[in-house]
């Protein structure tokens, strides 16, 4: 069978039309899944429907059937504005050290050495994303937020830090595991994200029976023991409430933002203020309030139902002297298990959630990158 760094190889003459440059080396070919015989993968760059995309389809699977790969499921997608910057700086300057490159040249006077993720010159936003109580769709606002920052071209990163609760890998579709080289953990890239989480190393969904210090040592482990390579954002799924691992977090990372989640119900609101206020309390900047489970849209007349009643979003926001993010609908996303890139959980760039998990991401970048 094919091996990732075969199939990239294979792949490595196709280039994009507009800068002439391998997609491999743009990172432009992504999602790769090899299973019994079969390649799908994530081809981004080339304008929908245009011939330059038949011609990379041609090539692609041209290539890969003399690597010997039996069948083979593409999915192509344009470049987002962002992508098309990165690729374009690298034509112009292909030879010149990247800006984390010459900041760490600059600072250490030779080599390139990746700084440590908690290293604060590392350049990494931290997004932790928290909860009062469970049950209000936490991990699904972090699991879309993650792979909509990957689609605007951004290096991401996603700890699963409900180490009890733990569900991101079953959440995106991750059946494999992550490897280990050279004594450090391969974090499992699943649509463009780096992922670890707790899952990975528990047999047949089994309990987690440990103390805190144990949990807290996991943790550190995931941030010290993990190859993250560069990453723009490191985003973490908190466990509900305000406990020991959520504090053992805010003590590890230099400086972390926080998104806090709730449901329009008055007394969701009023539990989750608590995770808002301990953010405050340790210093960590609180970027906004996400309401999950808005509203109920009708799929045949279009007619809202808050179901969940209305305004906690906003009264929350309020109290914490922040912003209301985004309003996400109740639902699901209409995947189906037969797809090659299928996950219960992640909605699609093309479907109304979809877009609205890319707003939110556009309006994070925003507020970050603009200290």
């Amino acid at each position: 069978m094919i091996t990732k760094e075969q199939l990239q190889a294979a792949l490595r003459p196709v280039a994009e039309p507009t800068t002439g440059l391998s997609l491999v080396e743009l990172q432009w070919i992504r999602d790769i899944m090899i299973k019994e015989g079969r390649v799908s993968l994530t081809v981004v760059g080339f304008e929908k429907g245009s011939e330059a995309q038949a011609e990379a389809e041609r090539d692609i699977r041209f290539r890969l059937s003399e690597a010997g790969v039996g069948e083979v499921h593409l999915r192509f997608r344009e470049a987002s504005e962002q992508e098309r910057e990165a690729a374009f700086s690298s034509a112009r300057h292909p030879s010149e050290p990247a800006q984390s490159e010459r900041e760490e040249l600059k600072g250490h006077g030779a080599g390139l050495e990746q700084l440590p993720i908690l290293d604060p010159r590392s350049g990494v936003q931290f997004i932790a994303i928290a909860s009062g109580k469970g049950g209000v769709g936490k991990s699904t606002v972090t699991v879309n937020l993650a792979v909509a920052l990957a689609r605007q071209g951004k290096k991401v990163g996603l700890i699963d830090a409900d180490i009890y609760g733990f569900s991101v890998p079953d959440m995106m579709g991750i059946e494999e595991a992550p490897l280990i080289e050279d004594g450090e953990i391969v974090p499992v890239e699943r649509f463009g994200v780096k992922v670890m989480s707790m899952g990975f190393f528990i047999q047949d969904n089994n309990p987690v029976i440990w103390r805190g210090p144990m949990l807290g040592k996991m943790l550190r482990q995931f941030f010290s023991d993990v190859r993250w390579g560069e990453l723009d954002y490191l985003l973490l799924d908190f466990p509900p409430g305000t406990g020991d691992i959520a504090l053992d977090v805010h003590q590890m990372i230099p400086q972390s933002r926080e998104i806090i989640v709730t449901t329009p119900h008055a007394t969701a609101a009023f539990v989750a203020a608590r995770a808002g206020t301990m953010a405050l309390r340790t210093e960590h900047e609180v970027l906004g309030v996400v309401e999950n489970m808005a509203y109920y849209e009708c799929s045949k007349c279009g007619d809202k139902d808050y179901i969940f009643g209305r305004g906690g979003g906003a009264r929350l926001a309020e109290s914490l002297h922040t912003e209301l993010l985004a309003q996400i609908p109740l639902g699901a996303p209409d995947n189906h298990p037969s797809e090659p890139d299928f996950s219960p959980s992640v909605y699609k760039s093309d479907s109304s959630v979809g877009r609205l998990y890319d707003e939110l991401a556009q309006r994070i970048t925003l507020i970050c990158e603009k200290d």
